[in-house]
C-alpha cells in the first residue's frame, strides 16, 4: 500500500486512537480510488512479481508461504497472518504456517467445513470480510488468546486458495480496523496473492495426501502382519514357524485331511490342536489316539468300538474313538505303527467315513475329520510295503512338516523362557520354587544345543534345572552335563567332578563380566580373584572382556 493509502487510515482519528470519522476516510477512499484506481493498486505490482517469480522457479511450498506472510505483515499491516490447507478425506482444516500465532495456538487452529470463519469460506469458496471482530458470532476464537481489550476491534479477512472450482484452503489476515472499502480492497490483494500460490499448495497436497496414503497403507499392512494368524498355543515366531502358521491358517479354512510330518517332540500335537480349535469344526470334539500306545488286538476295537458278545471281555456295547469324534476331529499320532489289516479298515472311513463295529453289521456314518501325524518316513514304508500306498495318498493330501527345535533359531530362548514360567506356577505351592531369570551362560548352552528329543526334551531341561535353581536363577551348572559340553568341553578332559567344578567358575566369571561390562579389574574384585588370575581363567575359557561392554 503507498503512503496516500496509509494516511487514509490514520485520518479522522479520534483521541482514543480507535475511534475514527469513517465518513471522512470514506471519501478519502474514494477521491484516491476515483482519481487513479492503478495508484491505489501501484504498490501491489512488486509484491505480487516477488512472489510469482518465487513460485515459477521453486516448488518449496513453505518458502512460498513464508514469502506471503511477510509480505502481508511488512506491507498490509497485518497483526496475524495464516494460511490454512483443506484436507478432503478427513473433512479437517488447519493452520498450515502463520505469524503472530504461537505454537500452541496454530495447533488449535483447526475446523471442519462450516465450522467458523475459515470453515465457511472452505465450503462456500467465497471470500469472508469481517469489519470487526467483536460483532462477528461466527468468529469462534479458537487459535487465539486475546488479551487486550482493542483486539477484539480487529478487522479479520480469509479469502479460499483456489484452484478451478477446488478449494485447497485459505489465507486469513488479521488486522487493525479500516473502513468497508479499504477492507473490500485488501480482501481482492489477499485474493490474488491466495491465486497466486495455488498450484504450489496443490502439488503440496497432492503429495501430503499420496504420502498419507501410503502411511496409512503401511499402517494397515504393518497391523495386519502383526494380526497374522498364529495358533495361542503354539511358541516361536522363527521364520520355519512362521511357515508353518501360514499352512495351518489356509488348511482351517476346509475339512480337507491333514498329515503333519516331523520329529519325536516337536508338538505334531499342539499343531493337529491348533488346526482344530481353529476351524469350524472347533467346537466339535477333538479326539487323541496314539496307534503306538496299544497292542494290535485292542486297537480295531478302541477306534471302531465293538457290540457285546463280540470278543471275550465284551460284556456291552462301546462306541469307538470315531463315534466319540463325530461332528468333530481325530488326531491319529503315530499312524505309521499301524498293521496293514487296521490301515485298510482306515482307508474306508477316509473314502466313505463310514465304520462297522467290531462284532457288528450296522453300518455307522461319522463326520469327522481326520488329522495323522508321524516321525517315521511313510513314503519308504511304502516302498518296503509296510505301510498301504493307497491310504498313503489319502493321508497325504496336505502335509505339514514341523521343523526341529534346532532349526529354530531363536524360539528355543522364548521356549525356555516360557517354559520357566509354567513349572513356576506349576511348583510354586509345591516345592515353594521361585525362579525369575535364566543366566546368559545358560542361554549359550540352550541355544548351541542340537536337541535331538526336541521341545520335549527343553521341557525336561527346565523342569530338571527348576528343581537345581537357587536364588531365583537358572545357571549353567543346573543344565545336564550334555548340554555343557559345548561350552567347556575343550577346557577339560576330567571326571565328571572336575567338568562340574568348571562350569561353576565359567558362569561365575560370565556373570561378574556381564555385571561389570567388561571392566576386568572390577569382576576380578567382585570374584576374590588379582586382575591377573582372571585374565589367566578368560583365556581358558576364551572369554574376552569386549563381548560384555555395552
Amino acid at each position: 500500500m503507498n503512503a496516500e493509502m496509509i494516511a487514509m487510515n490514520n485520518e479522522g482519528a479520534d483521541d482514543t486512537g480507535f475511534g475514527v470519522d469513517e465518513f471522512a476516510i470514506e471519501r478519502r477512499a474514494r477521491r484516491v480510488c476515483e482519481r487513479d484506481l492503478s495508484e491505489c493498486r501501484a504498490g501491489l505490482l512488486p509484491l505480487l512479481f516477488e512472489l510469482s517469480s518465487l513460485v515459477a522457479v521453486n516448488d518449496d511450498l513453505a518458502r512460498i508461504l513464508h514469502t506471503l506472510l511477510r509480505i502481508l505483515q511488512r506491507h498490509m499491516n497485518v497483526v496475524r497472518g495464516m494460511v490454512s490447507l483443506f484436507e478432503p478425506e478427513s473433512g479437517r482444516i488447519f493452520i498450515h504456517e502463520s505469524f503472530g500465532l504461537s505454537a500452541e495456538e496454530a495447533a488449535r487452529g483447526v475446523y471442519h467445513l462450516g465450522e467458523g470463519v475459515t470453515g465457511k469460506v472452505v465450503e462456500s469458496g467465497q471470500p469472508i470480510v469481517v469489519p470487526r471482530i467483536s460483532k462477528e458470532p461466527m468468529f469462534l476464537h479458537r487459535a487465539t488468546n486475546r488479551r487486550a481489550a482493542g483486539e477484539f476491534e480487529h478487522s479479520f479477512l480469509c479469502v479460499p486458495i483456489l484452484r478451478g472450482n477446488k478449494v485447497m484452503g485459505t489465507v486469513s489476515a488479521e488486522r487493525l480496523y479500516d473502513n468497508r472499502r479499504l477492507l473490500e480492497l485488501d480482501a481482492e490483494i489477499l485474493s490474488i496473492l491466495a491465486a497466486t500460490t495455488a498450484q504450489a499448495v496443490e502439488l503440496h497436497l497432492l503429495k501430503y495426501m499420496h504420502k498419507t496414503a501410503l502411511e496409512n497403507e503401511n499402517r494397515r499392512l504393518h497391523q495386519a502382519l502383526k494380526a497374522r494368524f498364529k495358533p495361542s498355543n503354539i511358541i516361536g515366531n522363527s521364520k520355519a514357524m512362521q511357515e508353518v502358521y501360514a499352512l495351518i491358517e489356509r488348511v482351517t479354512r476346509s475339512r480337507t485331511t491333514v498329515l503333519i510330518l516331523g520329529e519325536s517332540g516337536v508338538g505334531k500335537e499342539l499343531v493337529a490342536s491348533a488346526i482344530h480349535y481353529n476351524s469350524a469344526d472347533g467346537k466339535g470334539p477333538f479326539v487323541r489316539f496314539n496307534c503306538a500306545a496299544l497292542p494290535e488286538s485292542v486297537i480295531e476295537s478302541e477306534l471302531f468300538g465293538h457290540e457285546r458278545g463280540a470278543f471275550t471281555g465284551a460284556v456291552a456295547q462301546r462306541r469307538g474313538r470315531f463315534e466319540e469324534a463325530d461332528g468333530g476331529t481325530i488326531f491319529l499320532d503315530e499312524i505309521g505303527e499301524l498293521t496293514l489289516p487296521t490301515q485298510a479298515k482306515l482307508l474306508r472311513v477316509l473314502q466313505e467315513k463310514s465304520f462297522e463295529r467290531v462284532g457288528g453289521n450296522q453300518t455307522i456314518q461319522a463326520n469327522i475329520r481326520i488329522l495323522a501325524a508321524t516321525n517315521r518316513d511313510l513314503a519308504a514304508m511304502v516302498r518296503q510295503e509296510k505301510f498301504r500306498e493307497d491310504l498313503y495318498y489319502r493321508l497325504n493330501v496336505f502335509p505339514i512338516t514341523i521343523p526341529p527345535l534346532r532349526e529354530r533359531g531363536d524360539d528355543i530362548v522364548a521356549l525356555a523362557d516360557q517354559l520357566a514360567d509354567h513349572f513356576v506356577s506349576h511348583f510354586s505351592e509345591e516345592m515353594n520354587v521361585d525362579v525369575h531369570r535364566i543366566s546368559t551362560p545358560a542361554l549359550s548352552m540352550l541355544s548351541s544345543y542340537a536337541w535331538p528329543g526336541n521341545v520335549r526334551e527343553l521341557e525336561n531341561v527346565i523342569e530338571r534345572a527348576m528343581v537345581l535353581a537357587d536364588g531365583g536363577v537358572i545357571h549353567g551348572y543346573h543344565l545336564p552335563p550334555s548340554l555343557q559340553a559345548p561350552v567347556i568341553g575343550e577346557v577339560t578332559k576330567a571326571g565328571q567332578l572336575e567338568a562340574r567344578m568348571s562350569a561353576i567358575e565359567y558362569e561365575m566369571i560370565v556373570e561378574a563380566l556381564k555385571l561389570h561390562h567388561g571392566n576386568i579389574s572390577a569382576a576380578a574384585t567382585q570374584l576374590g580373584l588379582t586382575r591377573r588370575m582372571l585374565t589367566l581363567r578368560m583365556r581358558r575359557y576364551k572369554l574376552d572382556y569386549k563381548t560384555f561392554r555395552r
